[in-house]
């Protein structure tokens, strides 16, 4: 693929010729489609609204969804939308003037959510959640407004990952950020198709890109964030046992009800012995308790 100059979408203009950043794209590309096959994701002839933040995350999601779609494996219709937030200093013109040179059809809307988050959220708490919130109600009533039945957002592996632990750790329970759901009111889809797809990867893709990366100074700026704090924690199980972050992400898609401890999820009040198994013989010392073979 990316053979000849002409085979290529305009997101890819100017993409590196070497072998390894084609490796890396393919990579992209495939870890998104496989995503997208995996959740069940693709209504045919559905209308999408591509969140874009002007982080890496979301420009690499915007090339993967549009390599797809140009190559005819995807389906759908696509339109981009920012949601400039008020953020001072925001550059505003950055997102525009992009998407317009790569001729992606796109929605802007400002919204000064910013100011709500300052005034609601106590001095010295992180503004993550209220921002979030007030970003997703939006994007959901932005997505009505233009016809689309899903919300697409640019969350990754780590990020799915990262989540998991924040709620183990800080939350009481097992549960991350689904690659696809439907929202509260049941009128819209949620997917996340870089689910498969490493944070380092879009690092670097979007780096070798030159995408004009937006920093979210709103909450970067924002010291002992739990997200940053496990972040940490899983950079240093990767570094002492590199794959050790893929490894943890397969477990998510492998959960076996039968082996935790909620109820909600596997009877183990109905739970019964097979009696006609059993050879009726009795055991050499009746008081001990039996091991575990």
């Amino acid at each position: 693929m990316l053979d000849t100059p002409d085979d290529i979408h305009p997101l890819f203009a100017g993409a590196p010729s070497t072998t390894e950043f084609k490796k890396l794209r393919k990579r992209i590309v495939r870890q998104t489609r496989e995503a997208i096959d995996h959740y069940g994701m693709i209504e045919r002839g559905a209308r999408w609204l591509v969140c874009l933040s002007g982080g890496k995350d979301s420009y690499t999601l915007l090339a993967a969804l549009h390599e797809l779609q140009w190559r005819g494996l995807l389906p759908v219709e696509i339109l981009a939308c920012n949601l400039d937030q008020g953020q001072p200093g925001f550059p505003a013109t950055v997102l525009p003037e992009f998407l317009d040179r790569m001729k992606v059809p796109h929605r802007i809307e400002y919204q000064d959510t910013y100011s709500v988050v300052v005034d609601k959220v106590p001095q010295g708490r992180t503004y993550c959640a209220l921002c979030s919130r007030l970003r997703r109600g939006n994007l959901y009533r932005i997505a009505r407004e233009e016809g689309c039945s899903a919300v697409v957002l640019g969350h990754h592996r780590d990020d799915i990952l990262e989540t998991f632990f924040m709620n183990l750790f800080h939350g009481g329970r097992l549960a991350t950020m689904p690659p696809k759901l439907v929202n509260e009111e049941g009128d819209l889809f949620v997917y996340r198709p870089l689910a498969f797809v490493a944070e380092a990867d879009c690092e670097k893709f979007a780096r070798a890109m030159d995408y004009p990366v937006i920093p979210c100074d709103l909450c970067g700026s924002q010291d002992g964030l739990q997200r940053q704090q496990v972040k940490q924690i899983l950079d240093g199980w990767e570094r002492n046992s590199p794959g050790r972050r893929q490894v943890m992400f397969r477990s998510l898609m492998n959960a076996r009800p039968s082996h935790l401890l909620d109820p909600k999820l596997f009877d183990f009040v109905g739970l019964s012995r097979d009696l006609s198994s059993q050879s009726g013989e009795e055991t050499e010392n009746p008081g001990e308790i039996p091991r575990l073979r």
